[in-house]
């Protein structure tokens, strides 16, 4: 399977291929999986692939997270999004409803999905207002693999970049239950 067209980039993917520059030994991302979010950032920035919504729910997060002018790969990808945003197709520039906080009118009413992380709803929010169903691009949260099979059902590809370390956190804490 090839690369998506169109992505949805959570944050997390721009945070992990950062890792390069900054390596973070408290946690167990491998190499593996920094390079695999490095090859997906590059093919979101070159090819002009990423979906993000007009009301900058999703870049307000990446400003939060990543810093412009520091090295990173994740650090290069924010400013590429802050000089690129208004750039991009309407398509790929889309209006969400945000009708409470973290609470959006896109966002799948699924009871399957009622327990789903509210700061993470931005994402499948963009790629259902998307009229191309982009991939969301998954770097690190084992919660998805839960939501992921309720997503697809509902169009919604969810690409895990790091799928070792995504199962292995995923069965650690659903031990831990």
């Amino acid at each position: 399977m090839g690369l998506p067209r169109l992505c949805v980039v959570d944050t997390n993917v721009p945070i992990v291929a950062n890792l390069l520059q900054k390596p973070d030994d408290s946690n167990c991302i491998d190499s593996k999986c920094i390079l695999e979010c490095i090859k997906y950032i590059k093919h979101v920035t070159t090819t002009q692939a990423l979906v993000i919504d007009e009301g900058n729910c999703i870049f307000n997060e990446y400003m939060k997270h990543l810093t412009i002018g520091e090295p990173g790969v994740g650090n290069t990808f924010m400013k590429w999004v802050m000089n690129s945003r208004h750039c991009l197709p309407a398509n790929q520039n889309v209006r969400i409803t945000e009708i409470a906080q973290n609470e959006f009118e896109e966002f799948p009413k699924d009871p399957r999905l009622a327990d789903f992380d509210p700061s993470d709803k931005k994402f499948v929010a963009v790629a259902i207002a998307c009229s191309e169903n982009p991939s969301i691009l998954q770097a690190t949260d084992c919660k998805w693999i839960k939501w992921a099979p309720s997503l697809k059902e509902k169009g919604i590809e969810v690409k895990f970049l790091c799928p070792d370390y995504v199962k292995a956190n995923y069965e650690k804490k659903s031990k831990r239950k």
